[in-house]
């Protein structure tokens, strides 16, 4: 194959979130958070596994830090966990919390490491769930304090700062089907914690601005929706509602100051709107300088009027969408591997919102590491290579084509904790044995490594 570089100043790093790596779930202060709460709640997470240990990253991130160097690694992205900061959520400010992002900025700093803020990765603090959660408006404003207070204390050495991560997943996983935190089964909350995360969002990019944050954004996980058949007119118009539900109702309010038509009307079937005010648009299209995207897999879908399918994670589409399932080459937790619809996805959301850069904030896969046969147990993680170096090519594709691709995050650095899914599925270019804590970094971390030396494939 012939080399391809990436342009100069690309930024190549790592990400990762606060529950799935930091553990110390009640030292110095931090309050329970919603994933606290879910992971006890039996049955929701795979055998019971909970973040309180996770990587133990909150005391041991100086060798994580270390490791990051080594790797080569020039940016890495985390989040803040909010109840580490305000442990209710709101009033008084922990500052034991704020202490530890502070030692951690200057650590990657001291490394030539840029950081990357994302203030909230899905760790509410409980007990604003139990006021209601993002499906109050409340919530949204507290949000912009929390985002001020960070910002007070981190501002003068971070440039880049994102608010929400995948909004997406926090409203309908979170309030929708009820497979992720806090574990709500309700259609119409689902649509209304869309709303005030989006609001929380333009609340807090505005507070961000305000104190003098140089680059804001907000992280996406936009989906490359496809019909079963191009020629189908029924799937067409599920390719219509799918792209609505996970793309446009996002981007639409964000870059257009305004939710498509098309979705207000879907919402309305389902829950009376009037969580959205006036002015609410205009709030949550604040001004931004990127646009985090994490990517994954594609979806196809189908349109089933015979009324089998849909619903799931996709509120309304009850008898009007089929979800296929995914074909080919699949990764660990079922995920398809269709690396061209990375492409795709760029060249769409850089035609139909121009004009702001584009950041991939995570892609990787999961897959079943086997241990090699030295005796330094070198993990060789071939699938996740290939996998890596596919979506590579992709985004590469994507600035060939004229798409403004700033940089590209792998998830992840550690293997972690995931989510529902529990320590079963690991994402990390470095293994993590959660016994003794060791890091291992396997096959794909030293090919990224010499990816980033290179600056390209």
């Amino acid at each position: 194959m012939s080399e391809l570089r990436f342009p100069d100043n690309f930024r190549w790093g790592a990400a990762t979130a606060a529950y799935q790596i930091e553990g110390a779930a009640r030292d110095d202060g931090r309050g329970p958070s919603i994933w606290d709460t879910f992971s006890r709640t039996p049955g929701k997470v795979h055998h019971g596994h909970t973040g309180d240990v996770a990587c133990d990253h909150y005391h041991r991130y100086a060798d994580d830090v270390a490791l990051m160097a080594e790797l080569g690694l020039r940016t890495y992205r985390f989040s803040v966990a909010w109840p580490r900061i305000q442990p209710d959520g709101t009033g008084p400010v922990n500052p034991r919390g704020l202490d530890f992002y502070d030692r951690l900025v200057d650590a990657l700093l001291a490394r030539g490491i840029d950081p990357i803020v994302t203030l909230y990765h899905w760790d509410l603090p409980q007990t604003l769930e139990d006021r209601g959660g993002w499906t109050t408006r409340e919530t949204a404003e507290h949000f912009a304090t929390y985002a001020a207070v960070v910002h007070a204390r981190l501002g003068d050495r971070v440039s880049t700062w994102t608010t929400l991560n995948e909004p997406w997943c926090s409203a309908y996983l979170g309030y929708g089907n009820g497979v992720h935190a806090p574990g709500v089964q309700d259609p119409g909350a689902a649509f209304t914690a869309v709303h005030h995360l989006l609001l929380g969002h333009g609340l807090a990019a505005r507070a961000l601005r305000a104190a003098g944050a140089q680059t804001v954004g907000i992280t996406l996980n936009p989906a490359d929706v496809r019909p079963a058949d191009p020629d189908s007119a029924a799937d067409a118009a599920a390719v219509r509602l799918v792209d609505g539900l996970q793309n446009r109702i996002f981007l639409d309010p964000l870059f257009r100051a305004a939710y498509p038509e098309d979705m207000l009307e879907h919402v309305a079937r389902i829950v009376e709107p009037a969580f959205i005010r006036d002015g609410d648009e205009k709030l949550i299209a604040a001004p931004i300088d990127l646009l985090g995207v994490n990517y994954y897999q594609p979806t196809y879908v189908a349109g089933r009027p015979d009324g089998a399918g849909g619903g799931g994670a996709f509120p309304g589409t009850e008898g009007a969408v089929d979800f296929l399932p995914p074909a080919g080459p699949l990764t660990d937790l079922g995920w398809m591997i269709e690396p061209a619809g990375l492409t795709r996805l760029l060249e769409r959301l850089a035609a139909d919102y121009p004009g702001v850069p584009l950041l991939i904030t995570e892609n990787g896969a999961a897959f079943p590491d086997k241990a090699g046969p030295d005796p330094a147990g070198e993990v060789i993680d071939a699938d996740r290579i290939a996998y890596l170096e596919g979506h590579l090519r992709a985004a590469h594709e994507a600035i060939a084509r004229g798409v403004d691709l700033r940089g590209y995050l792998v998830w992840s650095l550690l293997d972690n904790f995931e989510w529902a899914e529990g320590y079963r599925k690991r994402f990390g270019i470095v293994h993590v044995d959660y016994l003794t804590q060791r890091r291992t970094p396997k096959a794909s971390a030293r090919w990224y490594q010499e990816v980033i030396s290179r600056n390209g494939l």
